[in-house]
């Protein structure tokens, strides 16, 4: 029998696209579960709290929306959050398991889709196509000179599942792919095609550096000023993992001062990224809204799967927990 007997109130948040809803079947839900799709997105706790103040179930897509324990603690009917993925760095789960909130999350998806995007970008950075496609928006023709990528380094930050796959791109392209991280081993880098390199030989020798760490305490600011200045003027840095793992200000320093060829942006400190903001104009960066994991593919295993977890917690049995909160007899 199903646990819940009153109305649920479902909020899905930050569907940028107004797509949410078409891609799952929400109706088969208990006929009392009122689902709501937010379309715009709400930073300030005051406002997205007392938003949220009636529902028992908030939808997160991606970490779109911070849910720490200050806008937890703020939602008395909260009982659960649902996230695309299996990881979500912006639900504070300890937050939520003290308060007997259940968090589940989704499997599947299409695990191509960051790697795809990080190699769009690379080859719009170097070819120079932002600039090129804006001329001839504007009735102009050819403004610049492509980098070639053949022959060149590919320093990959992290060879993980990601990484990896962007690695093995790059050789396919003519690059000699080398990687660092904090844990990365020569035999692991061997396996996978690559070579290990110290950091700031990864940094020195690099012609296209793309960034693919998990954020944490010790990749947060971990290519700052100093990995920066090592860079050869003629490189590029591409980041489609975490904002914070670049430094910000670094970042506009070097690029403002044609310390670094160009960059180009998936992600960034404060999503969306504010309307001001510097990123938003430097001539010599490629800036994309967070994309990396916005696929036709990915939301089509994703939606289905977040119903199934709001149906299985409505009968009792919640499946795919990222939390394990004790529950209130």
């Amino acid at each position: 029998m199903p646990r819940v007997t009153e109305a649920v109130n479902v909020a899905v948040l930050d569907d940028y696209q107004s797509v949410a809803q078409s891609f799952a079947n929400w109706s088969s839900l208990f006929a009392d579960v009122r689902t709501v799709f937010f379309h715009d997105h709400v930073a300030d706790i005051d406002q997205l709290s007392a938003r949220l103040e009636l529902f028992s179930v908030v939808v997160l897509t991606r970490e779109r929306t911070k849910f720490g324990a200050d806008l937890i603690n703020r939602l008395p009917n909260l009982k659960l959050i649902v996230t695309i993925g299996m990881w979500n760095a912006a639900i504070d789960l300890d937050a939520a398991k003290a308060r007997g909130v259940i968090v589940s999350g989704t499997t599947g998806g299409n695990s191509d889709a960051t790697p795809t995007l990080t190699w769009a970008l690379i080859l719009a950075l170097t070819r120079n196509l932002y600039a090129e496609a804006a001329s001839v928006k504007a009735g102009g023709w050819q403004v610049g000179l492509g980098a070639d990528i053949s022959g060149k380094t590919l320093g990959v930050l992290g060879l993980g599942n990601i990484g990896t796959k962007v690695a093995r791109v790059g050789k396919s392209f003519g690059m000699r792919p080398i990687a660092w991280s904090q844990n990365l081993t020569a035999g692991k880098a061997a396996e996978a095609g690559v070579e290990r390199v110290e950091k700031d030989e990864l940094f020195g020798s690099a012609d296209v550096i793309t960034v693919h760490l998990k954020l944490g305490d010790r990749t947060r600011h971990i290519v700052d000023t100093r990995e920066l200045e090592l860079m050869k003027p003629t490189a590029y840095l591409v980041n489609t993992s975490r904002g914070p793992i670049v430094s910000e200000a670094a970042l506009i320093s070097a690029l403002q001062n044609r310390r670094i060829a160009g960059a180009a942006l998936d992600v960034y400190d404060v999503e969306p990224l504010p309307p001001n903001h510097p990123f938003r104009h430097l001539p010599n960066l490629l800036a994309t809204p967070h994309i990396g994991y916005v696929t036709e593919g990915t939301y089509r295993s994703a939606f289905p799967g977040i119903v199934e977890d709001i149906q299985a917690w409505l009968d009792d049995a919640p499946i795919r927990l990222m939390n394990a909160p004790s529950r209130a007899e």
